[in-house]
C-alpha cells in the first residue's frame, strides 16, 4: 500500500494537505515570503509533478506522520473500494448476470437498490476497521518486500498459490463459524438477506463480517513475506472474485466445480446456507462435509418456469435442508 500511497502524495495529496496544514502558519522561520513564492512558481509551472518537490507547498504534516498516513490511507481505501465496486459489480451485472434471475419469487423488491445501499453504509466502518493493518505495512510492520528476486524467483511463484491457499483456508472457517447461531444472527444474516444474489450483494454486508472474512489478507503478509506489487495485485483479484461468485451463475458440467469454488457453488450457499463455504476451492468444504455440488437441477431459473404448486415444494424442501 506505500506504493499507492507514494503515487498520491505525489500528484494529489501533497498539494491537498499543503493548502489544509501549510507549514507557514506553524513552522518558524518558514515565511509568508516563501509560501507566495511557492504558490507563484506553482500556478506558473501549472500541474503536479511538474514541479520539484522544493518548490511545491508544504504542510506541518509530513509524508511520515502517522496521523497523515492514517487519514490519507482512509480516503484512498474508500474511493478505491467505491471505485472497484461499481466498474466490476457493474460490469458483472450488465454483462454476466442473467436477468431472468429478478423474476424469481425470492428476488426482493428494489433488491439492486437495497444492495447497494447496504454496500454503502458497510464501506466507511469496514474501511475504518481495515485502515490500520494499511498503516502498519506502510510503516514497516509487514513482510512485504519490493525486489522481485528478494527470495527467489520459485518463491515469487510460490507464494501466488500459497497466498490463496492460506486465505481460502482461513476464510472457510471464519465464515463457517458465522453461521454459528450465536453470531448468525448479529453478524453474517444480513448479507443472507439476499437469496438469489446479484454482483451488487457482494459488498453487501455488516461491516463486521466483511472485516472478519477480510483478516486472512492482511494477516498473509504479516507471516509470510510477500512482494507488494503481488500483494496490490492479488488484493485486487480477491475482491473481484467476490463479486463474480455472486453473479447467481449456475454454469455447471465443465469439470471445474470439482475443484474452484466458482458462482455455481456460491449461489447454492445463499440458496441452503448450510453448504459450501469456501472462497476459491472446493478443498475445505470437502475436508469439513460441507461441500455440495452444484448441479442443472439447482440451477434458481427453475423456479421461474415451474408452476406454483412447485415452487411451494420447492421452497419447502429448501427450508427443509
Amino acid at each position: 500500500m506505500d506504493l499507492v500511497l507514494n503515487l498520491a502524495d505525489e500528484y494529489v495529496l501533497d498539494a491537498v494537505w499543503a493548502r489544509l496544514l501549510p507549514a507557514s502558519r506553524l513552522l518558524p522561520g518558514y515565511t509568508a515570503q516563501e509560501s507566495l513564492l511557492n504558490k507563484t512558481v506553482h500556478g506558473v509551472q501549472g500541474t503536479l509533478g511538474q514541479i520539484s518537490s522544493a518548490d511545491k507547498l508544504e504542510s506541518w504534516l509530513p509524508r511520515d506522520n502517522i496521523v497523515r498516513q492514517t487519514i490519507s490511507l482512509y480516503v484512498i481505501t474508500y474511493i478505491g473500494i467505491l471505485l472497484l465496486y461499481f466498474s466490476m459489480a457493474g460490469a458483472s451485472y450488465y454483462f454476466l448476470f442473467n436477468k431472468e434471475l429478478m423474476k424469481h419469487p425470492r428476488f426482493l423488491k428494489n433488491q439492486i437498490k437495497l444492495e447497494i445501499q447496504s454496500s454503502l453504509r458497510a464501506f466507511p466502518w469496514l474501511d475504518l476497521m481495515t485502515v490500520p493493518w494499511f498503516v502498519a505495512e506502510v510503516r514497516g510492520y509487514s513482510r512485504v518486500y519490493e525486489k522481485w528476486d528478494e527470495y527467489g524467483l520459485l518463491y515469487l511463484i510460490l507464494s501466488v498459490p500459497f497466498f490463496l491457499l492460506f486465505t481460502d483456508a482461513c476464510i472457510y472457517w471464519v465464515h463457517r463459524i458465522e453461521h454459528h447461531p450465536a453470531l448468525y444472527k448479529h453478524v453474517h444474516k444480513p448479507h443472507h438477506k439476499w437469496i438469489i444474489p446479484t454482483p451488487f450483494a457482494s459488498h453487501a454486508f455488516h461491516p463486521v463480517d466483511g472485516y472478519a472474512q477480510s483478516l486472512p489478507y492482511h494477516i498473509f503478509p504479516v507471516l509470510f513475506p510477500l512482494n507488494k506489487y503481488l500483494f496490490l495485485g492479488l488484493f485486487g483479484f480477491v475482491n473481484m472474485w467476490s463479486i463474480m461468485i455472486h453473479d447467481s451463475d449456475m454454469i455447471t458440467g465443465t469439470g471445474w466445480e470439482h475443484i474452484i469454488n466458482g458462482p455455481a457453488h456460491h449461489t447454492l450457499h445463499h440458496l441452503y446456507f448450510t453448504c459450501n463455504y469456501g472462497q476459491y476451492t472446493t478443498m475445505c468444504d470437502r475436508f469439513g462435509g460441507s461441500f455440495r455440488e452444484p448441479l442443472p437441477e439447482d440451477d434458481p431459473l427453475k423456479s421461474i418456469t415451474e408452476s406454483p404448486a412447485e415452487t411451494r415444494a420447492h421452497l419447502k424442501q429448501e427450508k427443509e435442508e
